[in-house]
């Protein structure tokens, strides 16, 4: 009876890289300013003004920011495919030249490269992608990958940066509100960091830690800040 092999390969793909991006600054930024504030003020109600007007800002600089990084990938994706179909019609030589060096870097002979070479260059479409690929080093953007990712983001940091005002919106003592955001935004930091380990398949605690301890630093850092300068 044969046996069937099967591959286990990372799936995490562009939209969880989005979704890190903005849940780690959603979780983390917040937290910074929410700990910061509440070193500085007595009002539950500034810290979460503050707080909910930085989201705001904050989910769209960073949502803009995805946008405009996807739309950068695509033009210039658009701009490489562009130069290459042009110089498989003026150089056609200078480029079945590369195609044999990319096969021979994996060992084959220089007959065998220039064979598959030489029926490549009759289909012009798979030239060009084989070039994009293997010559560039670029794959082709997913259509409408620009807003997907800005709103993948975007929400993320919103989603993200709610956790730790929740409970400056439960109490009205910023000093009570903001142990229990300590405790409850630590918790989602090491939530996350290791569902992130988990999806990007790197050690799952490492990435816990490591987005804990960024998390709790930044945190640290304004309260003491905060306290200092008031």
């Amino acid at each position: 009876m044969a046996v069937t092999h099967q591959e286990h390969h990372s799936t995490s793909g562009e939209m969880v890289r989005d979704i890190v991006i903005g849940m780690s600054d959603g979780l983390t930024v917040p937290f910074a300013l929410a700990a910061g504030l509440s070193g500085a003020v007595h009002s539950s109600h500034v810290v979460i003004t503050a707080g909910l007007a930085e989201i705001a800002a904050g989910s769209i600089a960073m949502g803009l920011g995805g946008f405009l990084a996807a739309r950068g990938d695509a033009e210039h994706y658009a701009s490489e495919r562009a130069r290459e179909e042009r110089e498989i019609v003026e150089m056609p030589a200078q480029e079945t030249a590369e195609v044999v060096k990319v096969f021979q870097d994996y060992g084959l002979s220089a007959s065998e490269a220039s064979t598959i070479a030489e029926s490549l260059s009759k289909r012009p479409k798979a030239w060009v992608d084989f070039m994009m690929r293997f010559e560039v080093g670029l794959e082709e953007p997913e259509k409408g990958r620009a807003f997907r990712s800005a709103a993948t983001i975007a929400v993320a940091y919103i989603v993200g940066g709610l956790v730790p005002l929740s409970p400056y919106m439960l109490d009205t003592d910023p000093y009570n509100a903001l142990f229990q955001s300590v405790g409850v935004t630590l918790v989602a930091l090491a939530v996350f960091g290791y569902l992130k380990g988990r999806a990007t398949e790197t050690p799952a605690w490492r990435s816990a830690t490591q987005t804990t301890l960024i998390g709790g630093l930044a945190a640290a850092a304004a309260f003491g800040l905060a306290k200092a300068i008031s």
